[in-house]
């Protein structure tokens, strides 16, 4: 698929933003094939987490200016239309999503970032917001995202005086995971989703869930609406055999049904 590269390595699926020449910029037709292939990957029952990485030097520069004419003069609707499926693809996958940044994530890219679940940094990346440097204001889900991450004064501090941000120091406020030597991006990326991937995948899924619709809700209508949650996912395969393996003493092996 242009633009996106697929593998798998057994139940994780690896997407790759694959146009390092212009360190992976954010074009209609990128955003449109990251889009099909998480949704190519999520009809695939065998998959149960993905990577999300990018090609070469870094991981995803932002937007690409020349290619911005192809949003049209409606640029809101262009961006919507192009760039916001990519984005609720990955916010919505139907299982966990571990973004490995290599190299710089700005602007959109940083956004792109964060859409994720989790993040695991090279130790040669970097995240810079961009955006007031040009006098544009941060898009892309970076005013949502980013604060729910590291707090609004952090947040307004990185998107305001456009200081790029290292591995170790977004690591320290909680924006990164991980920082890993360069060589071993890909290989510790591999043991989180794969950790991930041997979990009770619909609980993990439901779990996201919660804590998204926890930014909007009471403490009251919370309580109410995990437990509603956990009507549901505790009839799960899953569920069933976390109980018996408890009960029995031993170690659950789950299916993510």
């Amino acid at each position: 698929m242009a633009g996106v590269k697929q593998a798998r390595d057994g139940t994780v699926g690896i997407l790759t933003l694959d146009e390092p020449a212009s360190l992976n910029a954010m074009t209609p037709d990128l955003l449109g094939a990251l889009a099909a292939a998480i949704g190519e990957m999520s009809q695939d029952e065998g998959i149960r987490a993905l990577i999300l990485t990018g090609a070469g030097r870094g991981f995803c520069s932002g937007q690409n200016l020349k290619a911005s004419e192809a949003l049209g003069e409606d640029i809101a609707a262009g961006v919507m239309r192009f760039y916001w499926p990519a984005f609720k693809a990955l916010r919505e996958c139907r299982v966990p999503v571990v973004v490995a940044v290599n190299g710089v994530a700005a602007g959109g890219g940083f956004s792109l970032a964060m859409a994720g679940d989790m993040i695991v940094a090279a130790r040669s990346a970097s995240f810079i917001q961009v955006f007031s440097r040009i006098a544009l204001v941060p898009d892309l889900g970076s005013t949502w995202l980013l604060p729910r991450l590291i707090g609004r004064q952090r947040a307004l501090e990185l998107m305001l005086l456009n200081e790029p941000l290292t591995a170790e120091h977004a690591q320290e406020i909680g924006l990164v995971r991980q920082v890993v030597d360069d060589a071993k991006l890909m290989e510790e990326a591999l043991t989180l989703a794969r950790r991930l991937a041997e979990g009770p995948t619909r609980a993990l899924v439901a779990t996201r869930l919660l804590v998204e619709e926890s930014e909007h809700a009471t403490y009251e209508a919370q309580f109410r609406r995990e437990i509603e949650l956990q009507a549901v996912v505790r009839k799960s395969a899953d569920a069933i055999e976390g109980r018996n393996a408890f009960v029995e003493k031993r170690t659950a092996k789950f299916t993510g049904k």
